[in-house]
């Protein structure tokens, strides 16, 4: 292979971040069809998605606002809770999968950085060309010390909600890297 074409791959790699193997090929990683492999790389991958989503929406005055940085994300339950004698009969099967997991979080201010542990409840769906997140809940931690927890909120236009459709529809294009 020619040197210059080697530095291009590897300036692509430093600017990209897509990783290049001994054979200077690019490693693509095709997106899962079972959802815990599907979950162990969003979830890899969820923190740095969260923080641009949560970049791009920052106003230029950044100064004022106070935003929460998703530090990690993990810890995923594959356990559904039964919901089936809370609808109506289905018509076609249902093949939504739920998963939960949880995020660390951290929240700077001028005075103090707070960390948050945050728990989401995602619903999603297998389709023709790969997963769908369908419907995201969340519970933010409590923040002092023997509160009540907060109620669900949907999350799904939040910050991890826009991260996943992000990362799914990436997944489904099939431009992750490994």
């Amino acid at each position: 292979m020619k040197p210059w074409l080697l530095g291009l791959l590897l300036l692509l790699n430093l600017i990209i971040g897509e990783r290049v193997d001994a054979e200077n090929k690019i490693i693509r990683v095709a997106c899962p069809s079972d959802i815990e492999t599907l979950m162990t790389l969003m979830l890899k991958d969820l923190p740095s998605y969260a923080n641009r989503v949560t970049q791009r929406a920052r106003r230029g005055d950044r100064t004022v606002d106070i935003y929460n940085y998703v530090i990690i994300a993990g810890r995923p339950e594959f356990e559904p809770l039964p919901l089936t004698n809370l609808q109506y009969q289905p018509v076609v099967p249902d093949q939504t999968q739920q998963v939960f997991f949880t995020t660390l979080e951290r929240q700077y201010s001028p005075e103090v950085a707070i960390e948050l542990q945050n728990y989401y409840w995602l619903f999603l769906t297998p389709s023709s060309d790969g997963w769908r997140s369908v419907l995201l809940f969340s519970q933010l931690a409590d923040l002092q010390q023997g509160d009540p927890p907060l109620p669900p909120q949907d999350a799904s236009n939040g910050a991890i909600g826009q991260a996943i459709s992000l990362w799914l529809k990436d997944c489904r294009a099939g431009v992750l890297t490994q």
